[in-house]
């Protein structure tokens, strides 16, 4: 089933999808890259970012790398990332293969910003999915913090830094700081993270939703999430309590061909 195939509810509600953060994100296998970057998060808050006379080794708290399957939250973590720079007041910069302005504004912006001498976050997204001039692009960024003790870069991708399709220097340097592997959820955390994300909106679900979801709709977090999301919006247009019957009656307003799912 293809997200354009999603009725009108789950499009309408995606627009109110909740912030992501550090704080809703279930860590399961992830715990040690979740306290390095809780780590980096206090500092920003804190505004004390690392001192210039900090030695070689304080490059791993402000360079990491993360990668994993799709569906193990790696862009979940770059947003939660920039949100926590927005929030303590800070520039940053979320790159991606698809959006090369962005990348032309961060090399225009970056040298004003350094005069200001606060931190910098940078994040970049599927990495993997770089041409040639980006990865140039990339090369030059992570030069540049090497060189300097206010920026931070946060990187994910599909494969580890010596598996992907890039360039040998490129590669070699997204493994200078701290690398780390995401995991995808057991069924068990996802309705641990799914309990708790019904609870954050004040949606109370029949205790066979979850378990049934699991085992007949998508199995990825973010489309459970958005599902969630259409069930909160649903229930409250129905004024009825998200118990299997609802969520079988909002699945069957979408046309997929998976509609058959719907009926066992």
């Amino acid at each position: 089933m293809s997200s354009n195939a999603l009725p009108r509810q789950f499009a309408l509600d995606l627009g109110r999808a909740h912030q992501a953060s550090l704080a809703n994100f279930l860590p399961g296998g992830d715990r040690a890259l979740i306290a390095a970057l809780e780590k980096v998060a206090e500092q920003w808050a804190a505004s004390t970012a690392l001192p210039a006379t900090a030695d070689a080794s304080s490059l791993n708290h402000r360079w990491i790398y993360w990668w994993g399957a799709p569906g193990s939250g790696r862009s979940h973590l770059l947003h939660a990332l920039m949100h926590a720079a927005q929030n303590a007041s800070l520039p940053y910069y979320y790159l991606r293969s698809n959006e090369p302005s962005t990348w032309v504004k961060l090399e225009a912006e970056l040298p004003q910003q350094l005069k200001a001498g606060t931190p910098i976050a940078i994040a970049v997204d599927d990495v993997e999915l770089l041409d040639e001039r980006l990865s140039s692009a990339l090369f030059r960024v992570l030069n540049a913090v090497r060189d300097n003790q206010q920026l931070y870069v946060f990187i994910a991708g599909s494969d580890a830094p010596a598996n992907l399709k890039l360039r040998e220097d490129l590669r070699t340097r997204l493994a200078w700081g701290l690398v780390f592997q995401t995991h995808l959820l057991s069924d068990h955390e996802k309705i641990q993270a799914l309990e708790q994300a019904a609870s954050d909106r004040g949606l109370v679900l029949s205790p066979d939703v979850l378990p049934w979801l699991l085992s007949r709709f998508y199995r990825d977090m973010p489309n459970l999430m958005a599902l969630l999301d259409a069930l909160d919006a649903y229930s409250l247009e129905t004024k009825r309590a998200v118990t299997l019957p609802l969520v079988r009656e909002l699945l069957q307003l979408s046309s997929s061909p998976n509609n058959e799912l719907m009926n066992r």
